[in-house]
């Protein structure tokens, strides 16, 4: 990659970009008021350019960058006026929380909806929480919410943070696919009122086996906090619960293996 720094490209002084990008993956409270996140590695990174998602600034290192395809999209950003830090392989490490660094990674703007701007869509589903215990469980759900063409999430409450670099590297890139929707359990109800839509909880104590019910889709598909699981007012919120078999012994799936089965049996079992 020929790293010349041509005219209407913007160079970011490094000490004050590490610094920011420190900040935005250890605090929430940064990142939100920032409206930006971290992204990191080659599949990530080009799953936001691919997707069209905003790069508010570029991080990469010269000698650690071998990815031809990633190489080409820096390039392609820098001349758009994207601005940019290149920093060597050390500093590159001091920021990445990578097991195998890449030597490519963007800060990106936040994109979250406000449900009155939002209509249900095609998508066989939406996943509704309100709570998640561990945030690398959220991004594996992401993943799966991606593969079976579920629309996206919509959050109650200011709890879930779809952004936390644990999120985000465990989504592999899937976040991008996503829309993500803020919402009170009040506009909720009024949305799903005014769409007529379908919304099932999921409980060890659901009156109905998750893969014998019959999904209307677009399904507004509820999951509780892993060990509370649904509150009273989500609850109110479900025309039906349905529960996942297991055998004595087994309360519980984490949320993510919990959340995957309940998608792929929406989209099988749509009518």
């Amino acid at each position: 990659m020929a790293d010349e720094q041509l005219p209407g490209q913007r160079s970011l002084a490094i000490a004050p970009t590490l610094a920011h990008v420190t900040d935005l993956q250890r605090d929430r409270r940064y990142r939100d008021a920032h409206g930006q996140f971290f992204v990191e590695g080659v599949r990530t990174f080009v799953a936001a350019v691919d997707q069209g998602a905003t790069v508010d600034m570029l991080l990469y290192s010269e000698r650690l960058l071998i990815a031809p395809l990633a190489r080409k999209l820096v390039r392609q950003l820098k001349r758009a006026g994207v601005p940019f830090a290149r920093v060597s392989p050390e500093q590159f490490r001091a920021v990445s929380r990578a097991e195998r660094v890449s030597g490519v990674s963007a800060v990106v703007r936040q994109q979250v909806r406000y449900l009155a701007h939002v209509t249900p869509g095609d998508g066989p589903c939406w996943v509704v929480l309100t709570h998640v215990r561990t945030p690398g469980n959220l991004g594996t759900l992401i993943r799966t919410a991606a593969a079976v063409g579920a629309t996206g999430f919509i959050l109650l409450g200011n709890s879930v943070d779809p952004f936390d670099p644990a999120v985000v590297r465990a989504s592999m890139g899937a976040l991008f696919q996503q829309t993500f929707v803020r919402a009170s359990t009040a506009q909720l109800r009024d949305w799903a009122d005014q769409h007529h839509l379908q919304v099932v909880g999921a409980s060890p104590d659901g009156t109905v086996a998750y893969d014998q019910l019959r999904y209307t889709p677009p399904t507004l598909l509820l999951l509780g906090e892993e060990r509370s699981g649904l509150s009273a007012e989500q609850r109110a919120l479900c025309q039906q619960i349905v529960r996942i078999p297991m055998v004595a012994g087994v309360d519980s799936l984490n949320l993510g293996v919990a959340g995957s089965l309940l998608l792929y049996a929406i989209v099988r079992g749509a009518t």
